[in-house]
């Protein structure tokens, strides 16, 4: 699970990297090519309540990781900005199951925009261009491919050239207009025939916008006429003051507590941010509780149960029998997996049942 951090120079995006990841990355480079990479746990209550029960030997939390890459050149005729990025940064940024678009929302006279003025929305639409650019560029490439040597090969290689065409022109259309491919309405075989291309624009997105101490008081206001604007599918839209929370995980809880009130903050957004990444990421958890440990276990939505076994070891998949399963409100409610059963809250599902978030699962399988 990884989550490429991008945004123009000046945006604060390595100050936004520094904040999740509790991370020292030198900030203020303007255009540095320099690539950092961060862990971050996914904040999960119900581990603690978990933990009250079962007194692990540890607790494990689910985890993403955040790559913060440099903002590309700008494209010129004949030229793809993305594409100049070293090979290692454009592999990551392709490599990458959803992106987070740092966008500056902050006025600082002693920070000047590169532009010259904040526009967060003409930020946002310039790095969106080229992502848009970088793609239109593969499809034309492989295209161009398709069309020299796409009608050779097998009966079966020429009609699955010719569905893949189909389908990159279908894109290439979007593309030009100026529309993301995560907008575009595609089926699950068409998904699949462009898995291979990692295309950017197709990759889900939080737009967090980057305000200031004074900005705080109009941040939601703020969110809300970007939302309206950025009517995109697969896409998210919030705000942290990076540069505050930065200052805050620098602080002694009493300290933060007090500096929150001075600001007017009642809560800290950091912890928002990472799960809001978590969803973006399509995955919910399930979780596991006993003596050993107490873990949350990241899944795609839909999962079923066979394969949430798999997550924990293939021996499980392989062997599976069946899943005891309560949910945690139940499990917390009734402080046993025992008192569980007895009061008909716990569950024995099938290979084939969707595990759902905050289950709490036992595997039994055969050896």
């Amino acid at each position: 699970m990884q989550i490429a951090i991008v945004g123009l120079a000046g945006s604060g995006k390595t100050t936004v990297f520094n904040t999740l990841t509790r991370g020292h990355a030198e900030t203020g480079g303007f255009g540095s090519l320099t690539l950092n990479v961060g862990v971050v746990k996914v904040p999960d209550e119900r581990l603690d309540r978990l933990a009250e029960i079962f007194h692990p030997r540890k607790i494990v939390q689910a985890d993403v990781t955040y790559v913060d890459l440099p903002a590309p050149p700008a494209s010129s005729e004949g030229r793809v900005g993305t594409e100049e990025l070293p090979a290692e940064h454009l592999a990551r940024l392709r490599d990458s199951d959803a992106l987070l678009h740092v966008v500056r929302a902050f006025d600082d006279p002693s920070v000047p925009h590169p532009s010259g003025s904040v526009d967060p929305l003409g930020d946002l639409e310039h790095l969106d261009l080229e992502f848009i650019l970088a793609d239109l560029a593969m499809v034309d490439r492989r295209l161009d491919r398709l069309s020299a040597s796409g009608r050779h090969g097998t009966t079966a290689e020429r009609e699955a050239n010719e569905k893949e065409e189909v389908i990159l022109r279908q894109l290439k259309v979007h593309l030009e207009a100026g529309r993301p491919i995560r907008d575009v309405a595609l089926d699950a075989d068409a998904s699949k025939a462009i898995r291979g291309f990692r295309f950017l624009t197709e990759k889900p997105v939080l737009v967090l916008l980057n305000i200031g101490e004074r900005e705080l008081g109009s941040a939601s206001a703020r969110v809300e006429a970007v939302r309206a604007r950025y009517e995109h599918q697969s896409a998210m839209v919030d705000a942290l003051s990076a540069r505050i929370e930065m200052e805050l995980g620098e602080l002694e809880p009493g300290d933060a507590a007090v500096f929150m009130a001075e600001l007017g903050i009642e809560q800290s957004g950091l912890g928002r941010i990472i799960t809001l990444s978590y969803r973006l990421l399509g995955l919910i958890s399930f979780l596991t509780a006993g003596p050993d440990e107490v873990r949350a276990w990241p899944i795609p939505d839909g999962t079923q149960a066979v394969d949430a076994a798999g997550a924990i070891h293939t021996d499980l998949a392989r062997g599976f029998i069946r899943a005891e399963t309560v949910s945690y409100q139940d499990l917390v409610s009734l402080r046993s997996m025992v008192e569980a059963r007895k009061a008909g809250r716990l569950r024995s599902e099938g290979r084939t049942y969707r595990v759902r978030d905050g289950d709490v699962l036992e595997i039994l399988f055969s050896r």
